[in-house]
């Protein structure tokens, strides 16, 4: 899997470009802001965007949305718990910052197990609520896009409206019983491995 980094606005907000070699179908993961960067690489690469997936529906992870689906015609797929942060500045917490912003309905709503097929690229959908009661994380490969539920060594906050504590430790089991290492690419931070955040980060133990 071929996966270009993009940071994007305020919040240094993680955004993905992946591609599987032999293939120009991309998808692109989480794109926050900065939409003019994003398109860059996907046009650099000679890619096409069949898919903007969302990891959840808070407002660092969907400002370019519109603009990409818009120019490449992809579907904009989230999990359907965070379906309505899309439509409500409220919801998606923009206008606590005091620029709300929403954006077009999504395409496909995510259920757990779903899965993503474009070109050679294959994602399963893990629903991981906690940080928002429709996060997920997708998994291909060796590789998980764990956006806010799992960072280097932290995990996503719990404090926001619709968060939960404990429906983060659900998830963070979940992700504790995988089998298996993979690659973690988060939506904040560096990147990492589930065998290193197992054996270091705390709450994992939780």
């Amino acid at each position: 899997m071929q996966i270009i980094l993009v940071v994007t606005g305020a919040l240094l907000e993680n955004a993905y470009i992946i591609y599987e070699e032999g293939s120009k179908e991309a998808i692109v993961i989480d794109p926050g802001d900065d939409t003019a960067k994003i398109e860059e690489q996907i046009d650099h690469n000679g890619l096409t965007v069949s898919y903007i997936l969302l990891t959840h529906g808070h407002a660092d992870h969907i400002g370019a949305v519109d603009e990409l689906k818009r120019r490449y015609g992809a579907k904009v797929a989230v999990h359907e718990k965070d379906a309505g942060m899309l439509t409500s500045a409220q919801a998606n917490l923009s206008a606590f910052i005091g620029l709300p912003f929403c954006i077009e309905p999504a395409d496909i709503l995510l259920k757990d197990g779903d899965m993503i097929n474009t070109g050679n690229l294959a994602l399963r959908v893990l629903h991981t609520p906690g940080h928002s009661p429709g996060s997920v994380c997708f998994l291909g490969g060796d590789v998980l896009f764990s956006g806010d539920t799992l960072f280097e060594g932290s995990i996503g906050r719990t404090d926001f409206p619709g968060s939960s504590t404990e429906d983060m430790k659900i998830s963070l089991q979940q992700l504790r019983e995988l089998e298996g290492d993979y690659q973690v690419y988060p939506g904040h931070g560096g990147s990492t491995t589930l065998a290193q955040e197992k054996a270091m980060n705390p709450y994992m133990g939780w």
